[in-house]
């Protein structure tokens, strides 16, 4: 495994950082911290949630307990309770916290304006880099892109993703042109969709997906041979599972294998 390759499949995990407890000079804020970080370990288990209850009743005004409290709501699909538990979070520590309840709310409720509150408001508090989601494969900004995209507003989404793929010290996610190609597809831009695309195939090239779309602009263009190809290979790949992935939800712009075998007929 490539260097780039590890540092990818560790990067989920260091999107939010256990706390360090040493930091705290309120010694029951501190042990209540310690108590948080073990329970984090067996989260979803009674009595993980319980040791978080022990945690909040030492320390009030600890957030990560609250966070890491509304995470097993989050994965069962009980929402109500997850936001009202996440949402203290947010309102003891938003800097921290506003991010990821964005994320939440565009990955899991598919609440795009709801997640445009959150992460807008994290850009007014963090101006210079409101980070990055908590499946690590998205730049909030992009996500931000994603969410006007998905009101329909597709020209400021990809204003909003060139603008981030602009910046100098900024390193493109797995995502970031796939999107931008297919924001250019359905805008009508074929020659801009093929250009992303094909700049998508020098920084990931196993995705069903960018084959796939890539197939859709050359159609548009009416190269039938080009278009066979990258179905084709759009085929291969799915089946070998080189696809867009989330362990819990439908990723945008994902595709499925009835799609391509209904454009090879």
């Amino acid at each position: 495994m490539s260097l780039l390759k590890f540092i990818l499949v560790l990067f989920p995990a260091l999107v939010f950082c256990q706390p360090n407890c040493s930091v705290y000079k309120d010694s029951l804020c501190e042990k209540a911290c310690k108590i948080a970080v073990n329970a984090e370990q067996y989260q979803g288990h009674k009595y993980s949630q319980m040791d978080f209850d022990k945690a909040i009743k030492l320390c009030p005004n600890f957030d990560y307990a609250y966070r890491e409290k509304s995470v097993p709501y989050l994965k069962r699909g009980d929402f109500i309770t997850w936001k009202k538990i996440i949402d203290k979070a947010v309102e003891i520590n938003p800097n921290d916290n506003l991010g990821y309840r964005g994320w939440c709310k565009y990955q899991f409720l598919r609440d795009y304006r709801g997640a445009l509150t959150d992460l807008e408001a994290l850009e007014k508090i963090n101006k210079y880099n409101i980070g990055y989601s908590q499946n690590g494969d998205y730049h909030l900004k992009i996500v931000i892109a994603l969410c006007y995209k998905s009101l329909g507003n597709r020209k400021k989404a990809i204003s909003l993703i060139k603008t981030q793929l602009s910046i100098k010290d900024y390193t493109p996610q797995n995502y970031d042109f796939l999107h931008l190609g297919v924001l250019y597809l359905e805008t009508g831009d074929v020659k801009e969709a093929i250009k992303s695309l094909k700049k998508e195939l020098t920084i990931d090239d196993y995705l069903a997906e960018t084959y796939y779309y890539l197939a859709l602009a050359y159609k548009k263009e009416n190269n039938l041979s080009l278009f066979k190809e990258n179905l084709f290979k759009a085929q291969d790949f799915y089946k070998k599972g080189y696809v867009m992935k989330d362990n819990y939800t439908h990723p945008l712009d994902k595709i499925y294998l009835p799609q391509i075998e209904n454009l090879l007929k």
